[in-house]
């Protein structure tokens, strides 16, 4: 990247997905500041997909420069949706994360292969404004979402988990046009995934048709947690690849042939 990067440079929107929260982005947002990147982390509110979707839409409105989104799990509903349509999204990175077809949900797509032992780990309860709402039991996080995190970080992550609505869960992309058609994607994923089976994640990056693709062996659903170096370096490339430069990273995963 030349050295006018802070003006060619998008802005990196960091969107968590379902039982995490923004701090979980914390290693791969210090990487990609480190080099000399303008990246946040926001809060996905996890109420509906459309209402995720149009606040994350507001994100991007406000920042006023184009920007590159990258969505974890049900986060990749979110960026999909919120770049249909937009000019200001430049491109998009794939954590772990659904790459829905229209009115594909996160739920459809997750039983779409065998694999997923979400269910088993989770529990429910209703809300005041009506429908449930889903949080993964303490007992069985560490296992299930972060298998590969250290057991005490995986605790405090079951306690700061943010639960999601079955209605996020449920409803279907409303695009027309999804987000990975218009602009090009990258993915990272690790192949020891519990929420989301791999070939899902692997049939997504062929969907998009993917200017990347990483599989981390033996890597958790909490990929960005575990492995930052990996996954700040598929950013990189990602920002490399919108901006025609060039990111060296040494410590980028191996991608799948």
């Amino acid at each position: 990247m030349t050295g006018n990067s802070e003006v060619t440079s998008p802005v990196v929107v960091l969107v968590h997905g379902a039982f995490a929260e923004s701090a979980s982005w914390n290693g791969v947002l210090s990487r990609l500041r480190g080099r000399g990147i303008d990246a946040r982390a926001v809060a996905n509110p996890l109420r509906s997909l459309a209402g995720d979707a149009a606040y994350v839409r507001d994100v991007v409105a406000s920042l006023g420069r184009p920007v590159l989104l990258v969505g974890h799990s049900y986060g990749g509903m979110v960026i999909t949706e919120a770049a249909a349509g937009n000019d200001a999204v430049v491109g998009l990175v794939y954590v772990s994360a659904f790459v829905p077809a229209t009115g594909q949900s996160a739920l459809e797509l997750s039983n779409s292969e065998p694999g997923s032992t979400l269910g088993d780990a989770l529990t429910s309860y209703p809300l005041a404004t009506g429908g449930d709402e889903f949080a993964i039991r303490l007992d069985a996080f560490p296992a299930q979402f972060a298998a590969d995190v250290p057991e005490a970080e995986a605790r405090l992550m079951a306690a700061t988990q943010r639960p999601v609505t079955e209605a996020a869960l449920t409803a279907g992309l409303v695009a027309d046009e999804p987000g990975w058609a218009r602009v090009p994607s990258w993915h990272v994923f690790g192949s020891a995934d519990r929420n989301i089976p791999p070939a899902v994640l692997r049939a997504g990056a062929a969907r998009a048709v993917a200017r990347g693709t990483v599989e981390l062996p033996g890597a958790s659903h909490a990929v960005a947690v575990s492995h930052p170096d990996a996954v700040a370096a598929v950013v990189l490339d990602a920002v490399a690849g919108v901006t025609g430069g060039e990111l060296d990273d040494p410590d980028r995963g191996e991608p799948t042939p």
